[in-house]
């Protein structure tokens, strides 16, 4: 019988992903004798195949985009995509070819050790980790983080394993375009890398379920969908795949309505979802059939215990994961810190135009049973959109409670949609009242001053 290693330290964060790696840089740096456990690439999905690598290629399909409307403002001109360029500056610049170099040296300077392999939960504070030549466990004093991440979810449709398919990863990591693509969902990976590939001149088909940003605002996905028929994205909302076949010609899929779709490739834009059962939680009294693992609003999971990121079920975003990891790392220390508070959460999808989110949408508030206003405006008809002409289609969108009279939700669709909605989070965030806001002076003219709008159309329907 082969006897695994056990060493005792203080604490083993399992997942370097941005919660992860932040908690373990910062734990380190404390004083305590912090194992990091990853087995794929330290920084997680963001730096190599997410946040950074899609924001670039999303830069760049912008620059065709606005190159294309150069007719209508300013000349004439004409457009060569070279997808060559994107996957040279992601591999180059962003990736480093892939490698985690620069990551593991900023951990181990900070006095963590990173063990490269996938890290198990065994016991109550053991954690065991599978190098792939054998194991080690480590015995927690102290503490575990849980930072996993997630995987890209794979459906059940019979033949796609044959017919083969891209996830995320791959079209991040993708060298050449297809010259015909089938998306298969309609949430924000599926819109950004439609709108990438289609500039880059791929023809672009998505398949949805429902429709185009399901869990964000109905007018927020009819603008993107009438932006992508104009853009020759073509989506087709209320079907699923059942089937999924390979030939010469690529992947062929039948559809829930009897028809049938080509291209050369296939996206699968579905969701990500943790594995809790190969984490181990069970070990630890914690459901492994589950989709995320509960915790309270210091991460705590369990005795000794807690958890960061996508795992937490609280939004698969590098900036909640950064968040959630201060609030756990001064738990861990035991600090009197601040709890976690998910009421102004910020949520950006960055395609042109943007759509921005904050808080609770309308239907969140009225399935609550929350009194509320709504006021919308247009950012076309805004100063600031009438001058941009080209490009100018979004919308600003607010809800506020009727009785506290504060925001409770808002959306921001535009140009620069992201960056108009961090006062909108600020205002939920620090519960300003309406009176507040309807006296700020707005900035003339900017896309901000759509917010102006929306406020005196919320004041109308507060009559």
């Amino acid at each position: 019988m082969t006897t695994v290693p056990t060493e005792v330290v203080d604490t083993v964060v399992i997942g370097l992903g941005p919660g992860g790696e932040a908690a373990a840089n910062k734990l380190a740096r404390a004083g305590r004798t912090v194992i990091g456990v990853e087995g794929h690439l330290v920084g997680g999905e963001c730096p190599f195949y997410a946040c950074v690598p899609t924001k670039m290629m999303i830069r760049a399909a912008n620059t065709l985009a606005e190159a294309r409307r150069i007719p209508l403002l300013a000349g004439t001109a004409t457009v060569h995509p070279e997808w060559g360029k994107v996957a040279a500056r992601i591999r180059d610049d962003a990736t480093h070819d892939w490698h985690d170099t620069a990551a593991v040296r900023r951990l181990t300077e900070s006095g963590a050790r990173v063990v490269r392999g996938w890290g198990r939960l065994t016991g109550p504070g053991e954690v065991t980790v599978d190098t792939g030549n054998g194991g080690t466990r480590f015995v927690a004093e102290s503490a575990i983080v849980l930072g996993p991440g997630a995987d890209p979810v794979v459906p059940r449709i019979p033949g796609l394993a044959r017919a083969g398919y891209w996830t995320s990863r791959d079209a991040a990591a993708a060298t050449e375009l297809p010259a015909s693509l089938l998306i298969l969902g309609g949430g924000p990976v599926a819109c950004e890398f439609a709108q990438i590939f289609a500039r880059f001149g791929c023809a672009v088909t998505m398949l949805v379920r429902s429709r185009l940003l399901s869990r964000e605002e109905p007018e927020a996905g009819a603008v993107l969908a009438e932006v992508f028929a104009d853009e020759g994205i073509r989506v087709r909302t209320g079907v699923s795949a059942v089937r999924a076949d390979h030939s010469e010609h690529g992947v062929t899929l039948l559809l829930s309505d009897g028809d049938a779709v080509r291209a050369e490739r296939l996206l699968l834009a579905t969701g990500r979802r943790p594995d809790l059962a190969a984490l181990g939680v069970g070990a630890i009294g914690l459901d492994d059939r589950a989709a995320t693992v509960p915790v309270d609003d210091r991460m705590r999971a369990a005795d000794r215990v807690w958890a960061v990121g996508d795992v937490t079920g609280h939004g698969a975003y590098t900036h909640v994961a950064l968040y959630q990891s201060r609030i756990a790392v001064h738990d861990i220390l035991g600090y009197d810190g601040e709890r976690a508070d998910y009421r102004a959460v910020p949520r950006v999808i960055f395609t042109d135009p943007e759509v921005g989110a904050v808080g609770v949408t309308e239907a969140q508030a009225r399935d609550a049973g929350t009194p509320i206003l709504i006021g919308c405006s247009s950012v076309a008809s805004s100063a600031r959109g009438w001058i941009h002409r080209a490009g100018n289609e979004g919308l600003i969108k607010l809800i506020a409670d009727r009785f506290d009279e504060q925001l409770i939700g808002a959306t921001s669709v535009g140009p620069a949609g992201g960056e108009v909605l961090s006062a909108l989070a600020l205002a939920v965030h620090a519960r300003v009242p309406l009176e507040q806001l309807r006296s700020l002076i707005y900035p003339y003219p900017t896309f901000q001053g759509a917010i102006a709008a929306a406020l005196r159309d919320l004041e109308k329907a507060d009559m």
